[in-house]
């Protein structure tokens, strides 16, 4: 059996430390090679908060940074290994304002080269993660080459795996000739509100400080996901990973080893439906 090949996208603004080890180690594991993307080539750098075992989260009020997460996270962080990631910016096409005079030819080369872009995924990859954490919010959510990877994925058929604020991704991914939500129907969950920052905390990335987060993400997924698909919090339980093929979602920081194993499971076990209904774990 070929090795699986799994592209991970980090933002540039800071990647929670665990939400990557999780999956990461996970997958070294299962013996996949594992390679990293981020918006523009720059190197993704871990938010200082995520390896501070003395950090308070104000929404659960104790540290959600143990000693030992804390030491893997500096050491992959100050390793060559997320060294020279996979630009965005270069291999996926920008796509054209309507404004623009040559609009159609700028609209059919844009095609042209997402198409291209689809044939190499289908040769390189077997499945996308997208690693979660306060930097998401500022270059990937809304980022539309993100979303036009994440379309690729989806249009062949491959897992897309994301966790925590990068689940946004997933509800603003769409086609633009109909605006609708690849989760659409579909059951994900992702940062519940109880876990969101309000005003007078501050919400962290890496040389950013901001109050609440500038959307509920809750509000968002339970919008995206109608009207017979679902949005699960599981706010009082200790995970909450939902895998609705092909999406694999984890709620926040203690997911992220399941969702990494959700991940080997839909990949060698075909895995298709776990975490809601007669799936709930």
């Amino acid at each position: 059996m070929a090795k699986k090949r799994i592209l991970v996208v980090l933002s540039e603004y800071g990647y929670w430390g665990e939400e990557l080890i999780g999956p990461l180690e996970t997958f070294d594991k299962a013996g996949y090679e594992v390679s990293f993307a981020t918006p523009t080539g720059k190197r993704p750098v871990a938010l200082p908060p995520s390896y501070d075992p003395e950090y308070i989260d104000p929404p659960l009020g104790r540290s959600v940074t143990s000693t030992e997460m804390a030491e893997k996270v500096r050491a992959v962080d100050t390793s060559n290994r997320l060294d020279n990631p996979l630009d965005l910016s270069s291999w996926l096409p920008d796509r054209p304002y309507r404004s623009r005079s040559d609009f159609l030819r700028a609209w059919e080369g844009y095609n042209t080269r997402r198409e291209h872009v689809q044939t190499q995924i289908a040769d390189r990859y077997d499945a996308l993660l997208i690693v979660g954490g306060s930097g998401p919010i500022v270059d990937l959510a809304n980022n539309w080459r993100v979303h036009d990877l994440i379309l690729a994925f989806y249009n062949l058929g491959l897992p897309i795996a994301a966790e925590c604020y990068g689940v946004a991704c997933l509800a603003f991914a769409r086609e633009q000739d109909d605006r609708t939500s690849i989760i659409r129907n579909k059951h994900v969950t992702g940062h519940c509100i109880e876990y969101d920052y309000k005003d007078g905390t501050g919400f962290m990335g890496t040389d950013f400080v901001i109050g609440p987060p500038p959307y509920p993400l809750e509000y968002i997924l339970r919008d995206a996901t109608a009207p017979e698909g679902a949005y699960h919090g599981n706010f009082g339980k200790e995970t909450s990973v939902i895998v609705d093929f092909p999406f694999i979602t984890g709620r926040s920081t203690p997911d992220s080893y399941l969702t990494g194993q959700k991940v080997v499971e839909v990949l060698e076990q075909g895995l298709r439906q776990w975490g809601f209904g007669e799936h709930r774990a």
